[in-house]
């Protein structure tokens, strides 16, 4: 069901984004994220760049997994003018939900070089006792 989808954006039709102003429980911004699914399981890898590991949070709500966090804005002074920008600061959630067939329970996350990689493996026929 997509019902949470709605919940992620929280800004009036025509505002713009800003994260300066977001408290930290709104999201401004969702990362980049694939998805991908092999023989053993599925891959979910999202592009965090600026984060340390311990700036991430990680939930499990059935099948759905919730990656959120914030990423500051440290390098610039507030006098600035922008020319461009295109890095997203601020708030961030990221929510993928798996289809049936994999143990989210048992997914291992690592963090290298600014990505995110979490691996689900498929989930075993026969629970194997433990």
């Amino acid at each position: 069901t997509m019902s949470k989808a709605n919940s992620t954006q929280h800004f009036p039709a025509g505002s713009p984004a800003r994260p300066s102003g977001a408290t930290n429980a709104e999201p401004t911004w969702t990362p980049n994220t694939d998805v991908y699914v092999h023989a053993t399981g599925a891959v979910i890898k999202v592009e965090l760049a600026g984060l340390r590991k311990e700036d991430l949070e990680i939930t499990v709500d059935g099948p759905r997994m919730t990656i959120s966090g914030a990423r500051q804005d440290e390098c610039r002074n507030g006098n600035s003018n922008f020319q461009v920008m295109e890095i997203h600061y601020g708030a961030f959630e990221s929510v993928v939900e798996l289809p049936a067939g994999f143990d989210i329970a048992q997914a291992r996350a690592s963090f290298q070089n600014g990505f995110l990689r979490v691996d689900v493996p498929a989930a075993t026929g026969a629970k194997e006792a433990g």
